[in-house]
């Protein structure tokens, strides 16, 4: 009904134009002394007419109408091929014009891409070739066991973690990413991140609590290490005393907890946004506001969930839940 309204009142111009007309009729045959029933037989049956023609078209117009609304769901690329069929010459242009968007949208998607990755690939060199110098510093203070080398050491890890994290960012804006699922050893993952952390363990003197347990998940093994780091080093980077536990929990639920300055309540909704530093990193200024977005976002396309619990003071504890289905979800 409201289809019918608003056709009606689009097209109320006709409608009054046709009315005049047969007012004038009437007018004219009513000052020569002409009978009226000479002019209204006529409109009366010209009224049916016209309410049979626009019965019509409504019923025309509404099949179109529904059409549109189901082309609605259609991408672009589907839809410059999907159009009207009986299409007036006004309607043809429409189409015309709509192919001509549809054809440069996909153009600039092209080049969007063509140029998303040429980025991607530069990158990749270029992190490759900053490893490098890195690897090489820090082969020489593995010679020297010192105070000073062992933080230049951190140091460098901690440039190591950044520069992949930029390539990580860049990758996670691709629409294919290379995902590889199989079933992982959570120990191996552990005991690899540990060893690459365990100078930031020895120098801030904090205990690690791991007891190995054998678990296995299906995930990919390189992108799931990128969590885990990360969400070790967030631990160290605010925990100046006491432990990091990490422990497994059921169901293939991966649990890190620290003592460290904890998170404020107000912090906790955001934390996992793109740029949030929060309380702590504004205050201790080593904050990107970028691991943990990172993090979830990766746990989403794994098909993981990932999940925070803290109190100021007390501690964080970081749990990312495996026992999911494992699909990519972009």
């Amino acid at each position: 009904m409201t289809f019918v309204l608003r056709y009606l009142q689009e097209h109320l111009k006709i409608f009054i134009m046709q009315l005049s007309f047969v007012c004038i009729f009437a007018g004219i045959f009513y000052l020569y002394h002409l009978p009226l029933t000479a002019v209204l037989y006529p409109a009366f049956v010209c009224f049916l007419l016209g309410c049979i023609f626009t019965g019509h078209s409504i019923y025309n117009a509404y099949k179109k109408h529904k059409r549109l609304m189901a082309m609605q769901s259609l991408s672009g690329a589907a839809i410059k091929d999907v159009f009207l069929k009986n299409a007036n010459t006004l309607e043809r242009d429409y189409q015309q014009i709509i192919r001509n968007l549809c054809e440069e949208k996909q153009s600039m998607e092209d080049r969007m891409m063509d140029s998303h990755k040429e980025m991607i690939d530069y990158f990749t060199v270029w992190v490759h070739q900053i490893k490098i110098p890195i690897t090489s510093m820090q082969l020489h203070l593995k010679a020297e066991d010192s105070k000073l080398s062992r933080r230049l050491t951190s140091d460098l890890l901690h440039i190591g973690q950044y520069v992949e994290m930029v390539l990580t960012y860049l990758r996670l804006g691709a629409d294919t990413t290379d995902y590889v699922f199989r079933t992982v050893h959570l120990d191996k993952i552990l005991g690899e991140n540990i060893r690459k952390l365990r100078g930031d363990f020895i120098m801030k003197k904090l205990d690690l609590v791991y007891v190995p347990s054998d678990e296995t998940v299906v995930s990919d093994e390189k992108w799931l290490s990128f969590v885990i780091e990360q969400i070790l080093s967030n631990a160290l980077k605010y925990t100046n005393e006491g432990s990091v536990t990490i422990s497994i929990e059921k169901p293939k639920t991966l649990c890190i907890s620290d003592t460290g300055i904890g998170i404020s309540p107000e912090d906790i909704p955001r934390i996992f946004e793109k740029g949030y530093t929060g309380g702590n990193g504004h205050e201790s200024k080593q904050a990107s506001g970028l691991g943990l977005y990172l993090c979830r976002q990766i746990c989403n396309r794994l098909g993981h969930e990932i999940s925070v619990i803290s109190e100021v003071g007390r501690g964080t504890t970081m749990r990312i839940h495996m026992d999911q289905c494992q699909c990519i979800k972009f």
